[in-house]
């Protein structure tokens, strides 16, 4: 029997904490369309994102392996941000589960509605 207790070392629970907020997927869907990317332009692909919330998204997605960051040596610095090749192989996971959303969503959506839960 597997246990997933909220103490020890669950890994789990710790990468799917990591990959469970409101941002970290989009940042890694965006950055795997476009390619390499500047900070300014995945703000602008992910209109509703804050600055610093892209920034704690992407320090986060950096610290975990999934994003590299490169500077470069230019005023004013340009910093560009793409996948690491850890970062690609969790890609086909996520359109996975993209696909299972889009194929479940209205139905997900009716439960909702029956159940008084607002959609969104």
């Amino acid at each position: 029997m597997k246990n997933f207790h909220p103490t020890g070392n669950c890994p789990i629970r710790d990468i799917l904490c990591r990959l469970g907020d409101k941002w970290s997927m989009l940042v890694l869907i965006t950055l795997n369309v476009n390619g390499t990317m500047r900070f300014s332009d995945i703000q602008k692909t992910i209109s509703d994102i804050s600055q610093r919330m892209l920034t704690v998204t992407l320090r986060t997605l950096e610290a975990d392996g999934l994003v590299s960051r490169t500077v470069y040596a230019e005023v004013p610095p340009r910093v560009e941000y793409q996948l690491t090749e850890t970062g690609k192989t969790l890609i086909p996971h996520i359109e996975s589960l993209v696909d299972w959303a889009l194929e479940h969503m209205t139905g997900i959506f009716d439960s909702r509605e029956k159940a008084g839960q607002p959609c969104g």
